[in-house]
């Protein structure tokens, strides 16, 4: 008869050998879950491209190359997080490059370098087959009869609040992230997004890390956060994705450029957003906003051009860039609306602290 030793030797043993199997067993399904996460991911972005909704490469193409295309290979810039190579990597088909003038040069040679600024994001399509210039699909009415696409992200919550109440079509914050997760000034609480909702509007997540974890470094788990928490508040229809990649000095890790973005929708995917859902985030939400946008323009195109002109005294503050929260209100429920018109100012004396021309979309072949 065996010893109770013996017993319990044999036991163990089998217990390590047991074990053994199950972490076996368990790295293998990890393994092809993985692949087979991989594998959807690519399938998904092939069919269902990327449309970006904010890159800062024209800034600086001006600050490390004085704009000088004749230099440098689009394909491949080594000291930027764009390139064409890069934007093709991360399955990037549609990309809305800013054109951004450093706010130092307000009352000097601003518009000098506004035009600039055009012009070489005008060259790059003319000079590079790979990039296409895509121009269809002061105040907010005039916006929506020429068929610009309003864009919030870099306006004060009291005045995307008035903008969002007052646009005929769908507006969108193109390079923005959720302030419930990330408690910055540039995000957007949930009161705001309940409104963009009922705008049928567009979130599109910024991804630089002080907007992504508040703090200088984040990883694509902190990303995905967001994306979960708006998705919740208001759904995936209303979210798309706005890198400000060469706009931002830092980003998580594992999305360090546009090559990354199939990372982003691998732990998505991993989170068990559907197929459906990733395509509409990837592209199809933007497209929907677009053609919104235009179908209000062509509703809209026998009107005479708006005539009104911000008063002097409304633009004299040195950069008309105050991205404070109002004092006066923080989060405000769902439901419950402010207390006058009149603490925000008639909608047709907005100011508009942007600059960038978002009626442009460059298209990768």
């Amino acid at each position: 008869m065996p010893s109770v030793k013996t017993v319990r030797s044999a036991s163990s043993s089998l217990w390590m050998s047991s074990l053994r199997h199950l972490v076996v067993l368990s790295s293998l399904c990890l393994l092809i879950t993985g692949y087979s996460e991989r594998d959807r991911t690519r399938e998904l972005m092939s069919k269902y491209p990327v449309v970006d909704g904010h890159n800062d490469l024209a800034l600086q193409l001006r600050i490390l190359h004085n704009n000088q295309l004749s230099q440098i290979d689009l394909h491949n810039i080594s000291n930027v997080a764009t390139d064409i190579n890069r934007l093709q990597a991360g399955h990037v088909q549609a990309q809305m490059f800013s054109v951004y003038v450093l706010c130092g040069a307000q009352e000097k040679d601003a518009v000098r370098l506004t035009l600039e600024q055009i012009d070489v994001v005008r060259r790059m399509c003319t000079e590079y087959r790979d990039f296409e210039l895509v121009t269809s699909a002061k105040v907010v009415e005039e916006m929506n009869r020429l068929g610009m696409i309003v864009d919030l992200s870099h306006s004060s919550w009291d005045t995307a609040w008035a903008v969002l109440n007052h646009s005929k079509a769908p507006v969108i914050f193109s390079h923005s992230s959720s302030y419930s997760i990330c408690s910055h000034s540039r995000n957007v609480p949930d009161w705001l997004l309940n409104e963009l909702k009922r705008n049928r509007g567009l979130i599109m997540v910024n991804l630089h890390n002080n907007f992504i974890s508040c703090k200088d470094k984040a990883n694509i788990s902190n990303v995905a956060d967001h994306f979960d928490h708006i998705k919740k508040v208001i759904g995936a229809e209303s979210i798309g994705i706005g890198g400000d990649f060469d706009g931002a000095l830092s980003f998580p890790q594992g999305l360090e450029d546009v090559s990354k973005y199939p990372a982003l929708i691998q732990e998505l995917l991993h989170r068990n957003w559907t197929e459906n859902e990733l395509a509409d985030v990837l592209r199809r939400n933007f497209l929907r906003v677009f053609e919104e946008v235009e179908r209000v323009r062509d509703v809209l195109h026998s009107n005479h051009p708006s005539e009104v002109q911000i008063p002097v005294e409304e633009v004299q503050n040195p950069c008309r860039l105050v991205l404070r929260p109002p004092s006066k209100r923080k989060e405000r429920p769902f439901n419950q609306s402010p207390s006058s018109r009149a603490q925000f100012g008639p909608p047709c004396l907005l100011i508009w602290p942007m600059v960038l021309l978002l009626s442009i979309i460059f298209s990768i072949e």
